[in-house]
């Protein structure tokens, strides 16, 4: 007797409850397994609890919109998200499509069109799901998808800055990230020449994260170039 066929589990993240409950109704007919989230931080913690095959996340939210969470979950989430919004212009499709969505819908949408680019996506992406990254470097342990660094089991406090900095240096580690590179991944591309203000952040990072700050293991400085994390610690 062959095993049942696994569901595709589907997160639905608006902060409508009529559309989440509508949602749910269609996707559960379907065959597909459902879990509801009411607000961006809900979305994030559902996803770490249990990583959805696909993610349907409307743009327009309080608080935290959808934009800021797709941006927050693209630094280790990699399956499929459809975005939803009531606003059909250009400017907010790419918005969405460059912050790391997977496809577009505008409300109102057909049923028949929902399913067909749930469908479209599931079997483009079908490998891209993955455990969130815990990335480990000597007794430094950072969790991206959870945002906290510890350091022999003692949790560091840093703060936003701080830890996009270590994440984006950790996730390309052994590799040079000039200044513009991180400053654009941090900040955005009308901060890639504030390289004074990346100095200063690194600076705090290494006193919250090294053991010796004046002479890092971890965060590296490649003069003239920019920072490099490393992975390993060197032998003494």
């Amino acid at each position: 007797m062959s095993a049942p066929e696994k569901r595709p589990h589907v997160l639905v993240v608006d902060d409508e409850e009529q559309i989440r409950r509508a949602l749910r109704s269609i996707l559960t007919a379907r065959g597909y397994d459902v879990a509801l989230a009411a607000s961006g931080a809900e979305a994030i913690e559902c996803s770490l609890n249990r990583l959805p095959d696909l993610m349907i996340l409307d743009v327009a939210m309080p608080e935290m919109t959808g934009i800021e969470v797709c941006r927050e979950l693209r630094n280790w989430f990699e399956g499929p998200i459809l975005m939803l919004s009531v606003i059909s212009g250009d400017t907010d499709i790419v918005a969405a499509l460059d912050t790391g969505a997977d496809d577009y819908l505008t409300k109102p949408f057909s049923t028949s069109e929902l399913l067909a680019r749930i469908r479209a996506l599931l079997r483009r992406t079908a490998s891209r799901v993955t455990p969130p990254p815990t990335i480990h470097a000597g007794d430094l342990e950072i969790d991206i998808a959870r945002r906290t660094v510890k350091r022999a089991g003692q949790e560091i406090e840093l703060t936003r800055m701080e830890f996009d900095i270590l994440s984006y240096l950790a996730q390309n580690a052994d590799r040079v990230l000039t200044s513009r590179m991180i400053l654009e991944k941090v900040w955005g591309p009308e901060y890639a020449e504030d390289a004074q203000t990346l100095r200063v952040h690194v600076s705090h990072l290494r006193k919250k994260i090294e053991p010796h700050p004046s002479s890092p293991r971890h965060i590296l400085t490649e003069t003239g170039v920019g920072f490099r994390f490393a992975s390993s610690e060197p032998s003494d």
